[in-house]
C-alpha cells in the first residue's frame, strides 16, 4: 500500500514540475523581442509532390486570419499554399516558429526560395517547424505549400518571428511536458516489471497488468509529442509504429486488470470482451507488420481497422467498465469508488476527444487525453496498493488463524495422551486403594486412641487420593448419562448454596443475577462438578470482602455465563496455561479440577476462556448451546 501511495505522489510531482513550465515559456516570451503573424492568405492547388517554386501572382487567393473561419478545401485539391509577410524585428539572429501545423507533407519558402522540406511516409500530420532567418529576409513574403488529406487547413498555434535562440528554447520547454509525463511513466513500468519477478503467482498478473498499461500509457504520450517528430523527424516511422503498438497492448491488459480486481464481471461479459481484444490485437499487430512489408501499400485499411474500428472498440470498452465499476460501487467497493473517480475523468476526457476526432473527420489534434490518464492511472496504482495491504491482512489473519489451529491440535494431542494414561493408572489404583482402605477400617475399630488417630488420618489421604482417581476417569472420560434440560438459576442455586458458606469463611460473598427462563441440555451432574470448579477457584483467590458475582444471559441461541471476582487475578503467562495437564499456580494443587471443567464444558459443545488482572480480578466466561425452544 505504501508503494503505491509513493508512486502516486512520485506522478503528482512530476505533474505539478511540467505544469511550472509553461510558467517559464511566458517568461522567455515576455523578455523577448518578437511578433507574431495574424494574417495570410490560401491558394488551393493540385499539386501532390513537393514543387520546386511558389505559384505565380494570382487574385483568387483567399484571405483568413488567426481565429478566423477556415475556408474548407475544394474537393478536387490536394494541397494548399499559404502565403504570409515576414514581420521586420531587431534581431542578429532572427528565426520563425510555426506552431502546430498540420500536413503530410510540407515545403516552406522564403522570398520565393524553398528553406525546409518534410515528407512523411507516416500517419503524423502534426509539424512545429522551427528555422533560422536571414536578416535580408525580413519584410519579404513567406510561402507555406502543404498537402493534407483534411478538409481544411489548420494552424492551431501560433506563427512567431523572434531571435532564434529564444524560439528554440521555447518549442524545447514547451514540449518538455510530454516527455518527461511519458518518461515518468516508462520507468515507472520498468520499476514494476522488475519487481515483478520476485513476486508470487497470485499477484503477478495483476501487477503486470498494470505495469503495461502504465508502459503504453508512457509510450504513448512519449510518441505523440510533437518534439521527436521535429528533432528527431528521420525515426518518424517507428514513433508511429511504437504508438500503435502500445494502443494495441494498452486496450487488453486494462481490460485484464479490472478483470482480475472486480471479477469477470455479468455472465462472463469482462472476460469475453478481453478475450476479444487479445484477438483483435494481435490482428491489428500482423496487419501492421504486413503493411509495412507492402510499403505501406495497405495503409487505408490499416487505418480503417487501427483507428476507426479500434475507437470504437474502446467506446464500448469505456462504457462497459463505467457501468460494471459503478455497478460495484453501488454495492460498496471501495476499490471500485476509487475506480470510478480515476476512471470518470479519463472516460469523460477521452470519450470527448474521441467523439470531437470522429466529427471532425480526423482534423482533432489530441491532446487533454494524457492528463485525464494520469488522474486514471495514479486510482489504479492506489486501487493495486489496497489490493496488496488487503490481501496483506488476510494473510496474517489466516497465520493467526493457522496457529491458533495448530496450538488446539496440539492440545488435543496431548488431552488425548493423557486420558488414555490417566484411564488406564485409574482403573489399576483404584482396586488397591479401595482394599487398603477396608483393612484400615477393621483397624480402626480394635485400635488404641492414639493410634486412631493416625488411622484416621491415614484413611482422610486415602480418601483424598481416591478423589484425584476420580478427577482423572472424569478427565479421561466424562460420562454424562442421560441428558435433561436444565435451568440454569436453578441450578445456580444449588451451587450457591454448596459453596456460599465456603465464601463466607473466606470473608467474601456470591451473588447470582440469572434470568428464570434460560435452559440447556446436559447432566445436571456434571454441570454442577464443572462450575463448582470455577466459581471455588473464585473464592480461593478473594482477599477480605471479596465478591464472586455470576449472571447469564442469552444471546443469538448461545448461552452466556460469567464468573467474576475481584480477588487476586492472575498473570499473561498464567492465563495462557490454564487448562494445562497438572498445571496449577495453588502451593498443592494438581490442576485436575480445572482440567475435568475444561473437559465436562468441551463435551457439552461449549467453550471457556479467562480474562484477567492482577490485583484487579478474573472473569471466567463459559459458552454453551442454549436448549431448543
Amino acid at each position: 500500500m505504501r508503494s503505491g501511495w509513493r508512486i502516486a505522489v512520485f506522478l503528482i510531482i512530476v505533474i505539478a514540475f511540467s505544469q511550472a513550465l509553461p510558467g517559464l515559456v511566458f517568461a522567455t516570451e515576455e523578455t523577448a523581442a518578437r511578433a507574431a503573424i495574424k494574417e495570410w492568405r490560401i491558394l488551393w492547388s493540385e499539386t501532390r509532390g513537393v514543387p520546386d517554386s511558389v505559384p505565380a501572382h494570382r487574385d483568387d487567393w483567399l484571405a483568413t486570419s488567426a481565429g478566423g473561419s477556415t475556408p474548407s478545401k475544394p474537393h478536387a485539391k490536394a494541397s494548399a499554399w499559404i502565403q504570409m509577410k515576414i514581420p521586420e524585428i531587431s534581431s542578429a539572429s532572427p528565426g520563425i516558429l510555426i506552431d502546430k501545423l498540420h500536413g503530410q507533407q510540407v515545403a516552406v519558402y522564403a522570398d520565393h526560395e524553398k528553406i525546409y522540406e518534410s515528407t512523411r511516409t507516416y500517419n503524423y500530420e502534426l509539424n512545429y517547424i522551427l528555422l533560422p532567418l536571414h536578416q535580408d529576409l525580413l519584410g519579404k513574403d513567406l510561402y507555406i505549400w502543404l498537402e493534407t488529406a483534411r478538409d481544411h487547413v489548420t494552424m492551431e498555434g501560433k506563427i512567431l518571428v523572434g531571435n532564434y535562440h529564444d524560439l528554440l528554447n521555447q518549442f524545447v520547454k514547451s514540449n518538455l511536458v510530454d516527455i518527461i509525463l511519458g518518461s515518468a511513466f516508462i520507468f515507472i513500468a520498468l520499476v514494476m516489471l522488475i519487481c515483478a519477478v520476485f513476486l508470487n503467482r497470485k499477484y503477478l498478473i495483476t501487477v503486470l497488468a498494470l505495469s503495461f498499461i502504465i508502459l503504453s500509457v508512457g509510450i504513448l504520450v512519449f510518441t505523440y509529442s510533437p518534439f521527436l517528430y521535429t528533432i528527431f523527424a528521420e525515426y518518424g516511422n517507428l514513433y508511429t509504429q511504437l504508438y500503435d503498438i502500445s494502443l494495441f497492448i494498452l486496450l487488453p491488459s486494462f481490460s485484464l486488470f479490472f478483470e482480475k480486481i472486480f471479477g469477470p464481471g455479468w455472465r462472463g461479459v469482462l472476460r469475453k470482451l478481453r478475450r476479444f481484444q487479445v484477438f483483435y490485437s494481435l490482428f491489428c499487430g500482423l496487419f501492421l507488420i504486413f503493411n509495412q512489408w507492402a510499403s505501406n501499400q495497405w495503409f487505408d485499411l490499416y487505418y480503417f481497422f487501427s483507428v476507426q474500428v479500434l475507437g470504437f472498440v474502446m467506446i464500448v470498452q469505456f462504457v462497459l467498465l463505467v457501468g460494471s465499476s459503478m455497478y460495484y460501487a453501488i454495492k460498496g467497493n471501495k476499490d471500485a469508488v476509487i475506480f470510478n473517480v480515476g476512471f470518470a475523468v479519463f472516460a469523460i476526457v477521452g470519450l470527448g476527444e474521441l467523439l470531437q476526432f470522429f466529427l471532425t473527420r480526423g482534423s482533432y489534434n489530441l491532446f487533454l487525453w494524457k492528463w485525464g490518464i494520469v488522474s486514471f492511472i495514479i486510482a489504479l496504482i492506489v486501487i493495486l496498493g489496497r489490493h496488496f495491504a488487503k490481501n496483506h491482512e488476510q494473510m496474517l489473519q489466516y497465520s493467526k488463524e493457522l496457529e491458533m489451529f495448530n496450538n488446539e491440535l496440539q492440545r488435543s494431542e496431548k488431552m488425548e495422551i493423557i486420558s488414555e494414561l490417566a484411564a488406564s493408572v485409574a482403573h489399576e489404583v483404584r482396586n488397591p486403594l479401595q482394599v487398603t482402605r477396608g483393612f484400615l477400617q477393621l483397624l480402626t475399630g480394635k485400635a488404641q486412641s492414639t493410634e486412631r488417630e493416625y488411622l484416621d488420618l491415614a484413611l482422610v489421604e486415602l480418601d483424598r487420593a481416591s478423589g484425584i482417581i476420580t478427577d482423572f476417569l472424569t478427565f479421561a472420560k466424562p460420562e454424562f448419562g442421560k441428558d435433561t434440560v436444565l435451568r440454569i438459576s436453578e441450578e445456580f442455586k444449588h451451587i450457591e448454596g454448596i459453596l456460599g458458606p465456603l465464601a463466607h469463611l473466606q470473608g467474601g460473598r456470591i451473588t447470582v443475577d440469572i434470568p428464570e427462563d434460560i435452559t440447556i441440555r446436559g447432566n445436571s451432574s456434571k454441570f454442577k462438578q464443572a462450575f463448582i470448579n470455577i466459581v471455588k477457584n473464585s473464592i480461593e483467590a478473594l482477599g477480605d470482602e471479596g465478591l464472586v458475582h455470576i449472571r447469564c444471559y442469552r444471546q443469538q441461541g448461545q448461552v452466556f455465563i460469567h464468573v467474576v471476582d475481584n480477588g487476586e487475578g492472575m498473570g499473561p503467562d498464567v492465563l495462557a496455561r490454564l487448562g494445562e495437564p497438572y498445571f496449577s499456580n495453588k502451593t498443592k494443587g494438581t490442576g485436575l479440577g480445572l482440567m475435568v471443567t475444561f473437559r465436562i464444558i468441551e463435551a457439552m459443545g461449549g467453550d471457556i476462556y479467562f480474562t484477567s488482572k492482577q490485583g484487579v480480578g478474573t472473569d471466567a466466561v463459559i459458552t454453551l448451546p442454549a436448549a431448543c425452544e
